[in-house]
């Protein structure tokens, strides 16, 4: 596995060896030692979840709060998305800034997303099909989020806003001014 840093501190991007042959691929997802000797961090997932979205899908921009916080390693099992997340703790140098990049079934790089950060994803193909690692258990009550084309944000998810799916929920989010200032 090779660790990449992203410009947000702790947020990386996890790109596993994969073995390629005529039967295939082959490669190891996650393991746990190698993690925290490429990045230092300590984390232990306790609850995996997947989606599957048509192209045009946009989740996000959630984030659990205080002690629900998740940190998630997110990768693409089939199809693509466009990868964005938010840095929302106050003490650090990049807080209110974002970084995203392209997720997909091909390369098979994955994103480790911090605790204290929102996260969200623009399906680019249909069918796609999200895998999540969380280190919290998802908790309803601590549920939270920024809605996607926040101005202060100003993230540029690539495609025009009339073609974007989202659940009514995702539309209702607040603007992150009106929680974090």
């Amino acid at each position: 596995m090779t660790i990449q840093q992203t410009p947000l501190k702790d947020c990386v991007i996890v790109m596993p060896k994969v073995f390629r042959d005529a039967r295939g691929s082959f490669l190891e997802s996650f393991n746990l030692k190698a993690f925290q000797e490429n990045t230092g961090l300590t984390i232990d997932f306790v609850q995996d979840n997947l989606s599957t979205s048509s192209k045009g899908v946009l989740r996000g921009l959630h984030f659990q709060a205080g002690d629900y916080a998740q940190a998630k390693l997110v990768s693409v099992i089939k199809g693509s998305v466009l990868d964005v997340c938010v840095d929302l703790r106050k003490d650090s140098k990049t807080f209110g800034e974002h970084f995203s990049m392209r997720l997909d079934d091909k390369t098979k790089h994955q994103l480790f997303v911090p605790r204290g950060f929102a996260h969200g994803f623009l399906t680019l193909e249909d069918e796609t099909i999200f895998s999540y690692k969380c280190d919290n258990y998802y908790n309803k009550e601590a549920e939270s989020g920024i809605i996607y084309n926040d101005p202060d944000l100003n993230i540029n998810w690539g495609i025009p806003e009339s073609e974007l799916i989202l659940s009514e929920k995702d539309r209702q989010l607040p603007t992150f001014e009106t929680l974090f200032k």
